[in-house]
């Protein structure tokens, strides 16, 4: 078939050139027929919503376990939160949408129940076996864990999804070419270390543009949904609050023009204008860099050796400031702590029971925990309880540890 012959695999979408191509992609570890309906994306996109991971994100928690109520944001909408403003940015700079979305998807399937007490937890939990992480963990999810088709395991997702999970914030080792003052970096996690040796997703480099916008999608929508959340549980009030000169400046705008308004409400507002606020400024920035940059491909934006979407220096200041307030007043408030500390109990309960005791995980779990050494087994309970909801793990605590005693 000559090019003039080969469908189109955009479907008539057009993008910026430094825009990852869904006709050009590196493709999936195990090669497959193209699906005739949608690009590589929106088929990436559509395997993660159809999981198992992605469904069981409506019951783990953000910040709050699960029965605190309705009205708190879980991992599945904080996802949905994330993908509705990495796709709108991903429009605004003529981003491919799908991938935008697809990353923002997906970014916390890996996560344990509880949060990040959860993770914490299990990292300790397997400190010998080579760590715990959540964002390699999603990797394992997309690429092992999900077992839904015929010919492999996992999703066989395309190269630009895996790659924009796993490098979302950034390279995670230095350039061979890089200078020789950079800082040291973290140890690359053991299960992303495994995949990478048999799928290069080039750990060296910036990832796509798609996955940097999803990124700082991320960052734009827990600080704005935590203080949501924060304000609506009265963990803080709005006068502390205030004291985030940005965060000031904006209720004080909303306040001028509706004198009247009902603490909800104002509330409400002023979320929505900081959220437009912030968006608008990663626009801008991003757009500054790129023209001063002129990427002419995706593969430009990669080795450009730093972020080409970012906020600006004075955003990026705000942004920090307000993660500050949110760690001393939220994340660290005593009810919180509370919470996170029996989560961490939990998980490491029932680790040290798998561990002890593998005749007790699921029969298909028993069989993988059995069929190596300790290194397998710990690896296969860390999966296995990261993979539980807040409810699940809860109701399988009181379960278990109970019979033991």
């Amino acid at each position: 078939m000559n090019r003039a012959e080969a469908p189109d695999r955009t479907f008539g979408v057009r993008h910026a050139p430094y825009a990852c191509d869904p006709a050009r992609s590196r493709g999936r570890l195990h090669t497959e027929p193209e699906c005739a309906t949608r690009t590589v994306f929106q088929r990436d996109r559509d395997r993660i919503v159809h999981s198992t991971a992605f469904r069981r994100m409506k019951h783990k928690t953000q910040v709050f376990v699960s029965h605190e109520g309705d009205h708190y944001r879980t991992r599945l909408t904080h996802s949905l939160e994330v993908s509705n403003i990495a796709r709108s940015v991903g429009r605004c700079l003529g981003l491919n949408e799908e991938l935008a979305e697809t990353l923002a998807l997906a970014h916390d399937l890996g996560h344990t129940p509880f949060g990040h007490a959860g993770e914490n937890a299990l990292n300790d939990c397997m400190a010998d076996y080579g760590g715990f992480d959540h964002n390699a963990q999603t990797l394992r999810i997309l690429t092992r864990l999900e077992r839904k088709y015929a010919e492999f395991d996992g999703l066989n997702l395309t190269w630009e999804t895996l790659e924009g999970v796993v490098k979302h914030n950034g390279p995670l080792v230095k350039p061979s070419a890089g200078p020789a003052a950079e800082p040291a970096m973290q140890p690359v996690p053991e299960p992303i270390a495994d995949y990478v040796a048999q799928h290069d997703l080039e750990l060296d480099t910036w990832p796509g543009l798609e996955a940097q916008v999803a990124a700082l999608a991320d960052d734009i929508a827990y600080n704005n949904h935590d203080l949501d959340d924060g304000l609506r549980a009265g963990l803080f009030t709005v006068a502390e609050v205030r004291e985030v000169g940005f965060v000031d400046e904006t209720f004080r705008q909303v306040v001028d023009r509706y004198p009247d308004l009902e603490e909800p409400r104002l509330n409400n507002e002023a979320n929505r204008r900081l959220i437009s606020l912030m968006v608008n400024d990663l626009l801008a920035e991003t757009r500054r860099r790129l023209a001063a940059y002129r990427p002419g491909d995706p593969d430009a934006v990669r080795r450009r050796g730093g972020a080409t979407a970012a906020f600006s220096g004075t955003m990026a200041a705000n942004d920090r400031a307000l993660k500050t307030f949110l760690y001393e007043n939220m994340y660290a408030h005593p009810k919180v702590r509370r919470e996170t500390d029996e989560a961490r109990d939990v998980l490491r309960s029932l680790f040290g029971l798998f561990f002890d005791r593998p005749d007790r995980l699921p029969l298909p779990w028993r069989r993988r925990a059995e069929a190596g050494g300790e290194a397998r087994r710990a690896r296969v309970i860390a999966d296995y309880i990261a993979g539980m909801t807040d409810r699940f793990a809860l109701n399988e605590h009181d379960r278990l540890i109970a019979a033991e005693r």
